[in-house]
């Protein structure tokens, strides 16, 4: 959230008072909507935690989900460096858009996005019927099966980049990753907990 000093710099008269708020989501990345806020709204969304606009159409404070349930919930606020815009970092509760789509842009999503929704579907996959599909299979079958798939896709790629067959070597590494992500779906592990390990260990290094 920002600090008092923070809210003090908002150029609020050089956007006549309505700041525009960039809404993205914090772990896959998405731009998932643009709206204004007053002063006011920021206020509730810093005490609430929940996105709050002030609506031009409805002429009132609006927060994102309050009809729908499909809350915005607030990870942290930040302004531009001329202080008359914001970046919100949200967690989505549920689609974003009134369409039903994660994004108001859709479909526009970033490789970083799409690799955080094949997530989300492989742990879909988890309470899966085994016959449904190969990754619903792979969780029937057992940690020990998807761990030796681990094994078996990363010595693939390994030998791959050894003889400098690039082909090969995009082929078994989708492979790996692909298998990476259900096995640490299996132990109930997102791939963002990887990324803030590795984010740690480069702030100690």
């Amino acid at each position: 959230m920002l600090s008092a000093e923070q809210l003090t710099r908002l150029d609020w008269e050089k956007t006549d008072g309505m700041i525009p708020a960039i809404i993205q989501h914090k772990i896959s990345g998405e731009v998932l909507m643009l709206g204004y806020m007053n002063a006011e709204a920021l206020e509730v969304t810093q005490q609430t935690g929940h996105v709050t606009f002030w609506s031009r159409t409805k002429n009132r404070l609006w927060t994102k989900g309050e009809t729908s349930g499909h809350y915005l919930q607030v990870d942290s606020i930040t302004a531009d460096c001329d202080n008359d815009s914001l970046l919100i970092l949200a967690i989505p509760q549920g689609p974003t858009c009134h369409t039903g789509t994660s994004s108001c842009f859709s479909p526009a999503t970033s490789d970083w996005g799409f690799l955080y929704q094949l997530e989300q579907l492989l742990a879909s996959r988890k309470s899966a019927d085994p016959d449904s599909s190969y990754t619903a299979s792979l969780y029937a079958r057992g940690t020990k099966r998807i761990a030796q798939k681990v094994g078996e896709e990363g010595v693939e790629t390994a030998l791959a980049a050894t003889v400098n067959d690039r082909f090969e070597l995009k082929n078994e590494a989708s492979d790996l990753i692909y298998h990476l992500l259900v096995l640490l779906q299996d132990q109930d592990l997102d791939f963002s907990t990887v990324i803030n390990n590795l984010r740690e260990r480069h702030q100690k290094a």
